[in-house]
């Protein structure tokens, strides 16, 4: 999950933390499973046919996914340069695909989104709650997605945050306050308290969680912590709101949802409207 919005002096550092993690733990494995992920998600085979936008790239694994899920054309974005730079090393590791456009952008930039025009699938992961103006973000993004087309997004969820939001944006705003040695110490506190639930016994139950965070989108748990504490500008969102304002503003048509994590999937069809006049 990255940035993709407005600059603020207190932002994270969501780009530095994506290099960090394709530096230190990509992987043809990771590459694979995110492939799966994608395509498991969305109820395909492959994505041949589609046209793919990527609205905050941030590592830019899940553009690499959908290269590889045989996607006809993708086109990544990010705000964070370190982010467009990290995205682009591995369209480079890929052989420098021509179907695979990689550059700087903004969600929040009608302008931006405009000339890029629409696609059949509309993905954005852990991006949209992080831009300091949530739902402008979400309707904007939503305006990219073509007749007939997909919207595939994950937002923090209100419904399942413990032990409340307010908790979590108060620790996020002591870790970017915060020195290295400090964040370190609140990284650990994070694992002591709910990784571990205060219990050295489940260590076995983190070393799973570990596993699956890779399997499941091959993500990195270091590197998901560290955006969790640090994730600034950020926002929750009800689930049913989110589907609700999706259907009122455009119609859109819930076909799958994900729930019970930090973050709730969303897929939305945006229906193709009916040109014929009734009799």
């Amino acid at each position: 999950m990255t940035f993709a919005g407005n600059p603020s002096s207190n932002r994270y550092e969501f780009g530095a933390n994506w290099a960090s993690f394709i530096d230190r733990h990509y992987s043809p494995e990771r590459r694979r499973m995110a492939a799966q992920k994608l395509l498991s998600f969305l109820g395909r085979q492959s994505l041949e046919g589609i046209h793919f936008l990527d609205i905050g790239s941030g590592s830019g694994l899940h553009s690499l996914a959908a290269l590889d899920a045989k996607a006809d054309r993708i086109h990544s974005f990010d705000f964070d340069p370190l982010s467009v730079s990290t995205t682009g090393k591995l369209r480079h590791l890929a052989g420098d695909p021509p179907n695979w456009n990689v550059e700087r952008g903004d969600v929040l930039d009608i302008d931006y989104l405009n000339k890029l025009g629409t696609w059949n699938l509309v993905y954005s992961w852990g991006v949209l709650h992080h831009t300091g103006a949530m739902w402008q973000a979400i309707e904007n993004a939503a305006r990219t997605v073509a007749p007939g087309g997909l919207f595939f997004i994950a937002l923090y969820s209100s419904n399942v945050v413990r032990p409340s939001a307010q908790f979590w944006l108060d620790v996020k705003r002591r870790y970017n306050a915060a020195n290295p040695h400090q964040r370190r110490w609140l990284e650990y506190w994070y694992i002591w308290r709910f990784g571990l639930g205060r219990n050295p016994l489940r260590l076995l139950s983190l070393v799973k969680q570990i596993y699956e965070k890779k399997k499941g989108r091959g993500m990195s748990y270091m590197t998901d912590i560290r955006d969790w504490l640090g994730g600034w500008p950020m926002e929750f969102a009800d689930d049913q709101a989110v589907i609700d304002f999706l259907n009122r503003r455009f119609d859109f048509e819930l076909v799958r949802i994900s729930t019970g994590e930090a973050c709730t999937e969303f897929l939305f069809r945006n229906p193709i409207k009916s040109t014929s006049k009734p009799n």
